[in-house]
């Protein structure tokens, strides 16, 4: 390897770092996005005549 190339090379344990705390802020986005309550609530009303798959 040359040396000007080191510089852009990280660790494993860099990378597996990195790597988590871009899967928290996924998680915290996802989470936000879906949150069940307000889902729930912009949920159209179930229909009067029992008939679920329509």
């Amino acid at each position: 390897m040359e040396k000007k190339n080191l510089k852009n090379e990280i660790t494993r344990k860099e990378a597996l770092t990195r790597m988590g705390k871009y899967a928290a802020l996924t998680a915290v986005g996802t989470f936000l996005i879906l949150n069940p309550k307000k889902a729930h609530a912009s949920s159209p009303p179930p229909d009067p005549s029992g008939n679920p798959f329509e």
